[in-house]
């Protein structure tokens, strides 16, 4: 007997003992609406979703070809296609998420209108995409089943006891469209009290993986631009730890932790670290530091003195008021926010680069491994990289490397044109193809991510059908790049009034008003054109 068949008889015996006056309530009705509507609650999605992430990352563990990935989406909407584009292409959204990007939820979310990705946006607009996100989600799960108990009905109504088992079994065995998120909290938006209180928001509305930065939350810059400032290592911990107890508060006891290091690219701190014997965490960070070495008579109004071993040493200070790490200490820096974030609470690591590179990344990996040999990263195949020349210039670094002839090459101009069907452009499209598996297996990537995909997919559609429709093709721009496009490659959403729940909204004209029910998908309904 089917889960299905079994909710049934469980609600018709629950109508039974309320007698004659629920004749009318349907038990397989309530059973539909029951499965359309699987979690209940964000925490619910939240205990789910970190079950999925922790086996995953075991998974990984036993075998580096397991990785996983996801794509930035900044409404529920744009998540939802995505989701079911993976269902109907792969017929599992296994090692499949979503990542909610800070930068977009800035750029597209803030009521200020659009902001650059540095905290100034609301902050309960993350955990307003989390829930949104899955409301989404959760309603491309009802849409899915709807279809499927219609399917069920032809069947039975027809009497194909084949068909009819068939869709049942799909019924039975449904897989969701619920996956993880991995959300961004940025630098926590405040102290870590704050962060506390957001991430428990975060949490409730689905979250069950946050990922933290080390910046200083009033300087917070975007991962690829300058001026970025992180905080002393305890700082940082103190905020890891408030974003584990909030996942203990809410009973998610598999929560993940996304610890971030913005060193390699970030050369400021607006602090010097509280340190209480030499070697400890703080003396580690304040080493790090632009530093002269000055005597007693030259002290100056003012200045910020490090005494260490005996040695009067002056730190670097700007206008600004921000101290200088020393040049060239970036990657060392990484490392120790790397292995100090483990050792205290984080479960994965998200290094920000200025270039995808796998050696380099792997280099580091492989020195954090040396004290956590399961250290692992979440990685940001970032849109502010220009993969072509970037990958275009490894290779021509590689010929030269080789000795091989690169004359007719101008290491410069290679993102031109005239270079796209050379053997070093397509090698290079090679390496990027291969680029996540290759730095999965080579460089502890457990998860990659491309953080703003959809910000550029929808101002590139936008553009094409903009330049089409108002120029010479007029109608003709839509009809055949969009309308066209969607009929031929099995666009759900070509049925626009099914993806937007009409009828859903049908089924349950009928569950509660029965033939007086009036429904929007008759014969007259223009969606039949559709088939």
């Amino acid at each position: 007997m089917s889960a299905y068949t079994n909710e049934i008889e469980l609600l018709e015996a629950i109508r039974a003992s309320r007698g004659a006056s629920w004749d009318a309530i349907s038990p397989e009705y309530a059973a539909r609406m029951r499965a359309q509507n699987k979690f209940k609650t964000g925490l619910d999605i939240a205990k789910y979703t970190a079950g999925i992430m922790r086996n995953d990352m075991d998974r990984y563990d036993a075998d580096s070809t397991q990785y996983t990935q996801s794509l930035g989406c900044w409404h529920g909407f744009i998540g939802q296609q995505k989701m079911i584009s993976i269902k109907k292409h792969f017929n599992s959204t296994d090692r499949r998420y979503l990542y909610l990007s800070g930068w977009m939820v800035a750029a597209l979310r803030s009521e200020f209108g659009p902001l650059p990705d540095q905290s100034m946006h609301e902050k309960t607009s993350v955990a307003s995409l989390v829930s949104e996100l899955y409301t989404f989600l959760r309603q491309a799960d009802a849409r899915e089943l709807g279809g499927l108990f219609r399917q069920l009905d032809d069947a039975r109504e027809a009497g194909d006891k084949v068909t009819e088992k068939k869709v049942q079994n799909e019924i039975d065995n449904h897989q969701t469209h619920v996956v993880p998120i991995i959300a961004d909290i940025d630098a926590g938006f405040g102290n870590a009290e704050a962060t506390y209180l957001m991430a428990k928001q975060m949490i409730e509305a689905g979250a069950c993986c946050i990922q933290i930065e080390n910046q200083v939350s009033d300087e917070k810059q975007c991962g690829h631009q300058d001026g970025k400032v992180t905080v002393p290592h305890e700082d940082f911990l103190a905020k890891i730890r408030a974003v584990r107890y909030a996942f203990l508060e809410l009973g998610i006891d598999d929560g993940v932790i996304v610890a971030r290091t913005d060193s390699l690219g970030a050369g400021l701190t607006k602090q010097i670290a509280v340190t209480n014997e030499p070697g400890d965490l703080g003396d580690q960070y304040n080493s790090f530091l632009d530093c002269e070495e000055v005597a007693a008579n030259d002290l100056q109004n003012g200045d910020v003195i490090i005494n260490r071993e005996g040695k009067l040493l002056r730190p670097k200070r700007l206008p600004s008021n921000l101290f200088q790490f020393r040049q060239g200490t970036g990657e060392d820096r990484c490392v120790l926010d790397c292995i100090t974030s483990l050792q205290n609470g984080a479960d994965l690591l998200w290094i920000e680069t200025e270039k995808p590179h796998v050696g380099q990344i792997g280099g580091m990996v492989n020195r954090i491994r040396e004290v956590v040999p399961n250290a692992k990263l979440v990685y940001n195949n970032s849109p502010s990289f220009n993969w072509t020349l970037n990958f275009r210039q490894q290779i021509f670094d590689l010929y030269v490397e080789a000795g091989k002839d690169v004359s007719s090459y101008n290491r410069d101009d290679l993102m031109n044109v005239e270079y796209d069907g050379t053997e070093l452009a397509i090698e290079a499209d090679e390496k990027i193809r291969t680029f996540q598996a290759d730095s999965a297996r080579e460089a502890g990537i457990f998860h990659h991510l491309i953080t703003l995909p959809t910000y550029h997919t929808a101002a590139l559609s936008t553009d094409n059908l903009a330049k089409e429709y108002f120029g010479e093709q007029g109608m003709l721009g839509y009809v055949k790049n969009v309308q066209r496009q969607e009929i031929r490659q099995g666009i759900a959403c070509v049925k626009h009034q099914n993806m937007a729940g009409s009828d859903m909204g049908d089924d349950h004209k009928e569950y509660f008003a029965g033939e007086a029910a009036l429904k929007a998908g008759g014969k007259d309904n223009t969606m039949n054109q559709f088939g």
